[in-house]
């Protein structure tokens, strides 16, 4: 069978689950990945409350929906992020807490402990979502930045993740990084060092998402094939780039989504430059059998409207692996004439 087309739900926030569950399963997905945010999925209730994760679940069964992974990008990134007020509008009061950034560092590994915790007791496998970086800010090297330098950033994502991961391996999850811009893995090259520096732990991998290699020019179809064990969730986003009026760069001139000046912006499912079709070659030639969820994000179109037609987009998109070569056909050697004996 091909796989489940699931939609995250980080971007729909602001729809209680209980009114985006019918509208997902309108606009034809099988199932949620549900985020950590709004009430789609509260850690610290799915840990406190015995029942907790049974309502959800029968929650989405009520509307025909499943659930593979449930998604944690905005605590993660505080992890390892140099903490500013931006944090403060993007994380749980529990986890901002008086503000102090290492403590709010601190509790940002707790809450991503209870995370592989609250996950297995949900029923899922996954929990996708991002580390943030104590060294993003030197991603163009200057002030001339040492190897060094960059190394200790590593070592810095390595001493605070490895516990973490730790705890999603007694709780038998794997965390799955999203590769993205601001995160310690951004591109092929960073997430095999982010591989290395914790010790190829066999509970972190990644969560692909073409959209943010592609205007980067990094090859995403490379990215499968390098680490096509280690992709533990697939996010179906588009993009195009070499757009805009030459003005602004791929750094994005300090310019808002949806600008007309802008050199790349997100696009729906189907309506930018990703190729899809190569994209779900790679995917069935590694073995990934997870769903495509989507990730739905364009400024320019409405969402319900965008939505929809991304999930028919993946679901005319996908197809099941082949069961074997498709000349084997032709092998005689069991005694019967194929095609070609005649």
């Amino acid at each position: 069978m091909a796989r489940p087309v699931t939609l995250f739900t980080g971007q729909w926030a602001d729809l209680p689950l209980a009114e985006l569950a019918p509208l997902a399963r309108r606009m034809g997905y099988d199932g949620l990945e549900l985020a950590c945010g709004g009430d789609h999925f509260n850690v610290q209730q799915a840990l406190a409350s015995p029942d907790y994760a049974l309502r959800q679940r029968e929650l989405l069964a009520d509307h025909g929906l499943q659930c593979f992974a449930i998604g944690n990008h905005l605590t993660g990134q505080a992890v390892c992020d140099p903490i500013d007020e931006r944090h403060q509008a993007i994380l749980p009061a529990h986890v901002w807490g008086d503000g102090d950034p290492e403590g709010v560092r601190r509790r940002a590994a707790q809450e991503m402990k209870d995370t592989a915790r609250a996950a297995a007791r949900f029923g899922v496998k996954t929990v996708t979502g991002f580390t943030g970086s104590s060294i993003w800010h030197a991603v163009y090297a200057f002030p001339p930045t040492s190897q060094d330098y960059i190394e200790r950033g590593f070592q810095d994502f390595a001493t605070r993740w490895m516990p973490i991961l730790d705890e999603f391996e007694a709780s038998g999850v794997n965390f799955a990084l999203e590769v993205h811009p601001s995160e310690i893995a951004f591109d092929i090259a960073s997430a095999q060092r982010a591989l290395d520096a914790v010790n190829g732990h066999r509970h972190f991998g990644f969560n692909f998402d073409p959209s943010h290699l592609g205007y980067q020019g990094v090859d995403y179809i490379r990215f499968i094939r390098t680490f096509g064990q280690r992709i533990f969730n697939a996010h179906m986003k588009d993009v195009w780039w070499g757009k805009g009026d030459g003005t602004v760069g791929v750094f994005g001139g300090h310019t808002a989504f949806g600008d007309a000046r802008r050199h790349w912006d997100f696009r729906s499912v189907g309506r930018g430059m990703i190729d899809f079709e190569s994209l779900i070659v790679a995917l069935n030639d590694v073995g990934y059998a997870g769903p495509l969820s989507v990730e739905w994000e364009d400024s320019r179109m409405d969402r319900v409207h965008g939505a929809t037609e991304s999930a028919a987009f993946c679901r005319r998109l996908d197809f099941p692996s082949a069961a074997g070569a498709f000349d084997a056909v032709f092998d005689q050697r069991d005694g019967s004439r194929g095609m070609a004996g005649r």
